[in-house]
């Protein structure tokens, strides 16, 4: 029963979205494509989205909304159909369980593109604080308890002799951010598993892991900034002891005013990120209905546009996308030209 209510509820939604035509907004009908999610990935969206208007004035400009990542997401896998988003953008790759939801709720076709690399950058004024960090030394210093003890640490000298006896005090991204989700993945966890008991516990306890691991501290030592990066980078150029935590971008559109502090004596740069020798490299996605495709006008046109935008030394690499490996991005544009479609199995 379940299984027909869902195939029914795909089909009327796909009915509505046909219907689309001169009126905008609204739940019956839109003409014109909606984007929601990452704020990292919002500043090539929205570049993506003013090539797309110039080169097809016939469609209407497209509506990027930064969301974060996971609230994108709570968006895109409500359903299908035109009062819904056409695309999620994510900072991260979709979570097993946001699939699961989607296909629970009739967006059962999507396509998973690879759009770039980004790099979550550790910074500070340019005159502020200057730091060689590490996974463990910045584990240390956020974790609400870490390795499974009271924080006691309340400047940086505390977690390691080497560092400055300032106040710790990190302005970063919320929970519903990708970038807090990659955060934790490739420098929280890494720091914490260079404990070999939380490796065991890992094993033992992967509910206990996670809270150990990845649970921030929330003492005002780390202030959540909310879905804005271009705060943080206001709250550090203002406070010279205070470190910043957002994507690669927003540090290379800032670097006159901003400096970044090398993580395992790797500064965050487009080599380095493009290499992954840089530990916080990771990947941007965009996530698309393939239901929304001959539905929503320019859509397909849209798409493609991203494909003549992401290249090494392309217009998004000047605004600070790196471009991923020539095989990922001929991955990528093969899915858009062939509606290539996820799988469960694909998120293993």
């Amino acid at each position: 029963m379940k299984l027909s209510k869902t195939i029914a509820f795909a089909t009327l939604s796909a009915l509505a979205l046909t219907a689309c035509g001169s009126n905008s907004g609204g739940g019956g009908a839109r003409d014109s494509i909606h984007a929601v999610g990452s704020s990292t990935v919002y500043p090539f969206a929205k570049a993506v989205s003013e090539a797309f208007a110039r080169s097809n004035p016939d469609f209407k400009s497209p509506l990027i909304e930064s969301t974060g990542t996971g609230g994108g997401m709570k968006l895109f896998c409500a359903g299908v159909g035109a009062e819904t988003p056409d695309i999620a953008d994510a900072s991260r790759r979709m979570k097993a369980s946001e699939f699961a939801d989607c296909q629970a709720n009739g967006v059962t076709d999507i396509m998973e593109i690879q759009v770039g690399l980004d790099g979550i950058a550790f910074a500070s004024a340019k005159d502020g604080i200057t730091m060689n960090l590490t996974p463990a030394i910045v584990y240390k210093a956020l974790a609400a308890r870490p390795y499974g003890k009271e924080q006691t640490a309340k400047t940086w000298r505390d977690v390691d002799p080497s560092l400055p006896n300032d106040p710790i005090l990190v302005y970063g991204p919320p929970t519903t951010s990708g970038t807090r989700d990659a955060l934790k993945e490739l420098i929280l966890e890494k720091g914490c598993t260079a404990d070999p008991a939380m490796e065991a516990l890992k094993e033992a306890d992967k509910d206990q892991f996670d809270q150990t691991c990845t649970e921030v501290r929330s003492d005002g030592a780390y202030v959540d900034q909310g879905e804005q990066d271009n705060l943080i980078v206001q709250k550090i150029e203002s406070n010279t002891r205070a470190v910043g935590v957002f994507g690669y971008s927003y540090l290379e559109e800032n670097s006159d005013k901003l400096q970044d502090l090398p993580m395992n004596g790797v500064p965050a740069t487009y080599e380095n990120i493009s290499s992954f020798k840089y530990p916080g490299a990771r990947p941007l996605y965009i996530y698309v209905k393939k239901a929304h495709l001959d539905a929503i006008p320019g859509l397909k046109e849209f798409l493609n546009e991203w494909t003549s935008q992401w290249a090494k030394g392309g217009p998004l690499a000047k605004i600070g996308l790196v471009a991923a490996p020539d095989d990922v991005l001929a991955k990528s544009a093969a899915t858009i030209a062939n509606g290539t479609t996820l799988t469960a199995d694909d998120l293993k």
